[in-house]
């Protein structure tokens, strides 16, 4: 059988896993009566849940004579560092582009990643159906894009095909009318464009793993294209390791993919997508040989963390009334099992009951705190901060490109909100009813930005950003809340009565009836100071008729906060309480006249 190695890489949104979806049920891959899900590929709940891919899937759909192997990649600029490796495994890409929203950040890095790789892009603009599409311009901005990223002649010779993966159709024109219900057009460019994989089974073997998967019972598991040769299962191997020694292992199980499932191999061959078990600390990047013909393959680039955060124990008085695993020994495990799988992630120890947990950005770090609270885990973070770097004798910190579309009347308030955060306007661009920004600007200006810049556009704004590069430290004060909290003051459950006499004071995040401590954030305050609170006074009885008076107080809404929000929300001086059931906010110092002396000191 023929093969094809692709990876459909895009922008985050703009259709590449339904694209997948189609592709998947049109090849003829599954049986009639095999019931496929939407967003199939995504398996994972939070996936799902946000409509958003987080970690890079294979797969592989027979079509005619043809095997074509899939890469479905991350849209995310979190998750870039895995667009990146990915480029090893395949031999040309589908770069899934809407025919709306045409050339975004995320569009510009990797599609930038595919043709450093030197692979040939078949270009699909998505979502033609759409009232608002504007396809031939979005080609003139991809043509400029080519052009921009230094794209070869070949390279810029890109065949298109238009297509709505939502309805399942397809055409080689721009023309509406032309769309066919089938993905015929596009599987034969893919045939036509996308060159064959090297063959080269007579030689010896060459492995080098690209992704890492994980399993209880066979360990690190290594995701990658055979270079060359062929291998079986139970055949002795050698790994060459980064740092240039050797290590012989047993092959235990070869793995292939086929529709949505893994399957097992008895032997593998060059060109082939496949995952290798057998060696326990197995890296990205290192390469597996045939043994004796040990031969390494150039080591593959990783990206360095830009972010991190102190994971640790829940220290508040709560601790271990919601979750089942609230220890050290038991986080410190799950820190280290994600590590396993994910080569972004790095973890060091901080104190006996606390680590320092780096990853590529917040929603990274964001993602990884939500599967541990699903999964049972208690614990409290702090604040996300960026990680500094020391280039050529100066302190460089992680800059990011950020694009914003929002309606005229925000443009005045967003400007003047990222002048503040150190950020440096490079294009503005006016679109029909919204006006296009390009900024560059420090990561750290962006922590707590998408908050304000969503009540700013009342909700309307849209907000695309990607690492950059690192780019000397700016003195700009950028990154914490400039606005105090109310902080409660005593333990108990918070009374309408208590919380109807502070709603002047500020905006509440708690309802009455909500169990809270000392030291715990239970509203924002109007001013730019932290005021102390007690919100589990109730009112002093004074007849019979008063009694029920505490029921008729009408309060405001209160201020729901997504995880998300919450981390970018605290200071320095806070942590979040994570917990299977609940979010709080809380000061360090939970004891108020405690937190008064430090503030103090602080102060002088």
């Amino acid at each position: 059988m023929k093969k094809r190695n692709i990876a459909i890489i895009a922008h985050v949104d703009h259709g590449k896993t339904t694209l997948v979806d189609q592709l998947l049920r049109q090849s003829g891959t599954f049986r009639d009566n095999e019931n496929v899900d939407e967003r199939a590929m995504d398996s994972n709940d939070i996936e799902r849940e946000r409509g958003i891919t987080i970690l890079a899937k294979p797969t592989a759909i027979n079509y005619k004579d043809y095997r074509i192997n899939i890469l479905d990649t991350p849209g995310h600029a979190d998750f870039g560092g895995e667009v990146e490796r990915i480029m090893h495994m395949v031999d040309g890409v589908l770069l899934v582009v809407d025919a709306y929203e045409g050339c975004m950040p995320q569009t510009k890095f990797v599609l930038k990643k595919a043709l450093e790789a030197g692979h040939k892009v078949i270009v699909v603009i998505n979502k033609i159906d759409k009232p608002t599409a504007r396809a031939s311009k979005v080609i003139d901005e991809l043509i400029d894009l080519f052009l921009e990223l230094e794209a070869n002649d070949e390279q810029l010779d890109f065949p298109i095909c238009y297509t709505s993966a939502i309805n399942g159709t397809s055409s080689l024109e721009e023309d509406l009318s032309t769309q066919k219900e089938t993905m015929d057009p596009l599987f034969e460019l893919i045939i036509n464009t996308i060159p064959e994989p090297n063959n080269d089974i007579e030689g010896a073997f060459q492995f080098q793993p690209a992704l890492l998967d994980y399993n209880d019972y066979v360990g690190r598991i290594g995701i990658g294209k055979v270079n060359r040769g062929k291998v079986k299962v139970n055949e002795m191997v050698s790994c060459v390791r980064l740092d240039g020694s050797i290590k012989k292992f047993r092959v235990q199980k070869l793995y292939g993919y086929l529709g949505l499932k893994r399957i097992e191999l008895e032997e593998a061959e060059a060109g082939d997508v496949i995952a290798i078990s057998g060696l326990p600390d197995l890296e990205v990047g290192e390469t597996i040989c045939t043994d004796g013909k040990e031969e390494a393959l150039t080591p593959l680039k990783i990206d360095e963390p830009t972010l991190q955060m102190t994971f640790g124990v829940n220290s508040s008085p709560f601790v271990g009334r919601e979750g089942k695993f609230v220890t050290a020994s038991k986080i410190e495990e799950r820190l280290k099992r994600q590590a396993e799988s994910d080569v972004s992630l790095k973890i060091e120890q901080n104190t006996n009951d606390s680590w320092i947990v780096s990853g590529r950005g917040e929603l990274h770090l964001s993602i990884l705190i939500e599967n541990m609270r699903r999964e049972g885990y208690e614990m409290e973070v702090s604040k996300p901060k960026a990680i500094l770097k020391e280039i050529n004798g100066q302190i460089c910190e992680p800059y990011e490109d950020v694009q914003i579309e929002a309606p005229e009347d925000a443009i005045g308030s967003i400007i003047e909100s990222l002048a503040t955060r150190g950020g440096v306007m490079d294009n503005m661009t006016n679109l029909p009813g919204l006006v296009r920004l390009n900024y560059t600007i420090p990561s750290r200006g962006l922590i707590g930005f998408q908050t304000d810049f969503m009540t700013m556009t009342k909700g309307f704004g849209v907000l695309n950003h990607a690492f950059k590069e690192y780019l000397p430290k700016t003195e700009a004060d950028v990154g914490e809340r400039k606005i105090g909290v109310l902080v409660s003051m005593e333990n108990g459950q918070s009374t309408a009565y208590a919380l109807g006499g502070l709603e002047d004071r500020g905006t509440m995040f708690i309802t009455p009836g909500t169990d809270v401590y000392e030291g715990m954030i239970v509203g924002e305050n109007n001013r730019d100071n932290d005021l102390a609170v007690n919100v589990v006074k109730g009112k002093n009885l004074t007849n019979t008729r008063s009694a029920g008076k505490d029921h008729t107080v009408v309060l405001k809404k209160s201020r729901t906060l997504s995880l998300e929000e919450a981390l970018e929300y605290i200071n320095q001086d806070e942590l979040l309480e994570v917990t299977p059931e609940n979010y709080r906010m809380r000061k360090k110092i939970l004891n108020t006249e405690e937190r008064k002396k430090f503030d103090a000191r602080k102060d002088n």
